[in-house]
């Protein structure tokens, strides 16, 4: 079974974070929810509340196959200012495992780190000037694959970039299943 982090902080979007834990745990991959805060329930970018799974620092240890961002702010910036999270960003970065990240979080995380220069990436568009100021191949795609890095635009492409990363782990069968499942 393929393993999937998706650390969230205050202001996490929530339809980017539910989503992308909601389509890669139909389609089989154990999935853990993983607070960066002291407590388990975050206050997500619109006032929802979302209940973790455990904290980032219970789970650190272990191996992912995937560690998924999702955008918002505050809650990119909260994910980029925690030194914890960043180690393990770059853990797997070195490994060549693989990462995604959405919405805010690829310019916010991923760029201002320096992982995306020279690459072909998307975001949020309010953070396309950042992201090529950053050295960011920019495309305009919904969804984008460089290598073992995803990036999306934001919660419309939600649905879609998890697809997309679930056909990276699992497959096609399991991915086209799920997305038909979906009405995608």
């Amino acid at each position: 079974m393929k393993s999937v982090l998706i650390p969230i902080a205050h202001g996490s979007e929530e339809i980017e974070a539910i989503t992308l834990a909601d389509v890669l745990r139909r389609a089989k991959c154990a999935v853990t929810l993983a607070s960066i805060e002291s407590d388990l329930l975050i206050k997500a970018s619109r006032g929802a509340l979302i209940q973790a799974d455990c904290r980032l620092a219970d789970c650190s240890a272990r191996t992912y196959d995937l560690i998924a961002l999702p955008g918002g702010m505050p809650g990119a910036s909260n994910l980029a200012d925690c030194k914890l999270l960043v180690q393990m960003l770059d853990a797997q970065r070195q490994s060549g495992r693989a990462l995604a990240a959405i919405c805010a979080a690829p310019a916010v995380v991923l760029g201002r780190l320096g992982w995306l220069k020279g690459k072909k990436a998307t975001g949020f568009p309010a953070f396309k000037q950042e992201l090529l100021e950053q050295g960011v191949l920019f495309s305009d795609e919904a969804v984008v694959r460089d290598g073992a890095v995803f990036t999306s635009q934001g919660p419309a492409t939600a649905m879609g970039f998890a697809v997309e990363l679930a056909r990276y782990l699992v497959g096609d069968a399991i991915a086209d299943e799920v997305a038909g499942g979906l009405l995608l």
